[in-house]
């Protein structure tokens, strides 16, 4: 069973900056496809941010410019710099391990990020 716990969450004024990290349990952590999703109150989860296993990302358009996704395969770490937030930013994220040998996937239980003034 492979555990996602995800962490750095917490209030932030808008243009501001924040960092999420998720820590990912398993010996083969170099062969999940990690991602970032997030849902804000009263809408549907969405994907933010996902990273290959050979390191290749991809974004939603609204966090395009943004948002970085990055991992540490040595850590078992992957993380989302998130800068220039905006009020629309805020909702619960949540990190995904998907493996890449059953496809099953690993959800966190989340982090809440609130962007406001």
């Amino acid at each position: 069973q492979v555990q996602v716990v995800e962490s750095g969450g917490g209030l932030v004024q808008p243009g501001g900056s924040m960092r999420l990290a998720c820590a990912a349990s398993g010996s083969i952590f170099s062969s999940y496809v990690m991602s970032w999703y997030r849902q804000a109150p009263g809408k549907e989860r969405e994907l933010v941010a996902a990273i290959s296993t050979g390191g290749r990302t991809n974004y939603a358009d609204s966090v395009k410019g943004r948002f970085t996704i990055s991992r540490d395969n040595a850590k078992k770490m992957v993380y989302l710099q998130m800068n220039s937030l905006k009020p629309e930013d805020t909702a619960v994220y949540y990190c995904k391990a998907t493996s890449g040998y059953s496809k099953d996937d690993y959800w966190g239980e989340g982090t809440l990020v609130t962007v406001s003034s």
